[in-house]
């Protein structure tokens, strides 16, 4: 009876798992889209120095030569989407496919959609844009100082990135850690580890990207509204515009996670505990699909052109997309002149890219589980726009770190030292200390120290006048055992830039201050 009862058992299990098709790497719209789906992931033009023409990587090989595990892709046109596909692995090391419905960070895409909330509820008069938003703060205020005197933190400078607040961005917490309560992370108290949020510019006279200032709308909506974030986001926009594989819950809960990417460093290392935790929600913690935020960017578009208002009106859209301060519109960054709008966003250990435009109710999302998918994303979204004929996705000329940082992979550090240093004496104005700098750190990263501390040195050498080279050649000698190296360099580093808080920090350990 028992072997009767194991079998029946296992015959059951296997009539269900048959009865669940693997879950989808690929959808397309149409048959034809396989086609330009092939031409876009075979044909990815790659400027190398030294070649007479182009050279053309795969997708794979892009993903290969900068150690991303994972890749998904979403492309819309005329307010449709045309196709969604998955490339690589959830997980580095592991072979479960990544698929259409794995969920990644979103990272700073987090913003633009957080503004589309608060713009609904501004014309739900729950609030306004201009209003001193210390009217609508409960729990914790903006301090007061003389820079405030005649200007206000409004909303809408906070959400174009001009109210002077300060903290950029948010490393996030490491899965078992504690986590700080919002107004810990805005006040910089135990056990968030960002500074305190400020006001240390008049508000409205200059643009700084501040993570710290969508933080304080994240503040302000819980406030005001009495309700979770991940809540009132699902409410106001997930849900009206159809994101059924998206939240702001921080962390996920279990039957979410099972869905989700592992993050990877530019190393090609796992992320401890697979990804970080952001209580900054409105700021950096979204978990999302590209085809999800293709269904946004569809929403924005539709909306811009009056044919939708399930989330903003037809004239509130349009504000969102007028530039209010520099690049910004409210929440996502624009390029007036091609009608594009979009963000980018980077998380540890992930990063995404969302570029669309309101004419046509096109574009393009693509999210990665890796620090290294910003060197594929720009290239992919150009193979995309030739594979279709598309203006405005063409990736801009190659800029001397991202070069030579291909050159390294491709043809090894020498020639592309070589490279850099032949280059550079004849267009001096289009190279900074930074190009190699972040050459050196990969390698670093990536365990490769003595190419590192090469690439730094040739920094040093090449930019004498630096402080961050021997700050940054420091850190090498520090990795390679050389102390008495490091010492040396962390000292230079300081005479030249006595505020250089790492210098301090490292001599200090060193016992050499």
């Amino acid at each position: 009876m028992r072997n009767v009862l194991f079998l029946i058992a296992a015959l059951s299990t296997a009539v269900v798992t048959a009865s669940q098709p693997p879950a989808a790497t690929e959808w397309l719209a149409d048959p034809a889209q396989a086609a330009r789906i092939r031409a876009v992931e075979s044909a990815i033009v790659a400027a190398v120095p030294g070649e007479t023409a182009p050279v053309l990587l795969t997708l794979q090989r892009l993903m290969e030569l900068y150690k991303v595990p994972g890749v998904s892709v979403a492309v819309f046109d005329a307010g449709h989407m045309l196709w969604a596909k998955a490339y690589g692995v959830k997980q580095v090391g592991r072979p479960e496919p990544v698929t259409i419905e794995t969920l990644f960070q979103a990272g700073s895409i987090s913003k633009p959609v957080t503004a589309m909330a608060a713009l609904h509820f501004v014309e739900a008069r729950r609030w306004s844009l201009d209003e001193d938003i210390n009217t609508r703060l409960v729990s914790w205020k903006v301090p007061a100082n003389d820079l405030q005197k005649d200007q206000k933190v409004t909303l809408r400078r906070l959400l174009s990135h001009n109210a002077g607040t300060t903290v950029h961005g948010f490393p996030g917490y490491a899965v078992g850690t504690a986590l700080p309560t919002v107004v810990q992370v805005l006040e910089g108290a135990p056990p968030a580890n960002t500074a305190p949020v400020r006001v240390d510019l008049v508000p409205g006279t200059e643009v700084r990207y501040s993570g710290g200032g969508t933080t304080i709308v994240q503040l302000m909506m819980v406030d005001q509204l009495g309700k979770p974030f991940p809540e009132i986001m699902a409410a106001s926009v997930l849900g009206p515009i159809g994101m059924t594989s998206s939240s702001y819950e921080q962390p996920l809960p279990a039957a979410r996670a099972a869905m989700t990417a592992s993050g990877t460093r530019s190393g090609g290392q796992l992320v401890e505990g697979r990804w970080h935790i952001y209580p900054e929600m409105a700021a950096a913690g979204l978990w999302t699909t590209p085809s999800d935020l293709a269904k946004l960017a569809i929403e924005v578009a539709n909306a811009h052109a009056g044919t939708s208002s399930r989330v903003l009106s037809q004239a509130m859209t349009r504000q969102m997309l007028t530039v209010q301060a520099g690049d910004f519109g409210l929440g996502f960054a624009l390029t007036p002149r091609d009608g594009a709008f979009g963000h980018n966003g980077a998380d540890e250990g992930f990063q995404a890219f969302l570029r669309a435009f309101s004419s046509s109710a096109r574009g393009v999302v693509i999210m990665a589980n890796s620090d290294n998918g910003f060197a594929i994303f720009e290239r992919l979204a150009d193979s995309i726009g030739r594979a279709y004929g598309w203006k405005g996705l063409d990736a801009e000329p190659d800029r001397p770190g991202t070069t030579v940082d291909l050159l390294a992979r491709l043809r090894g550090l020498d020639q592309a030292l070589a490279w850099y240093r032949g280059a550079m004496t004849k267009d001096t104005a289009r190279f900074r200390p930074g190009d190699l700098n972040r050459l050196g750190y990969q390698l670093l990263w990536s365990d490769r120290t003595a190419d590192a501390v090469k690439v730094f040195e040739a920094n040093v050498a090449l930019y004498p006048d630096d402080a961050n080279a021997y700050d940054s050649l420091g850190e090498g000698y520090m990795a390679a055992g050389n102390k008495t190296a490091a010492v040396e360099n962390y000292r230079k580093s300081l005479a030249m830039d006595p505020s250089n808080e790492n210098a301090k920090r490292m001599l200090a350990k060193l016992g050499a201050m």
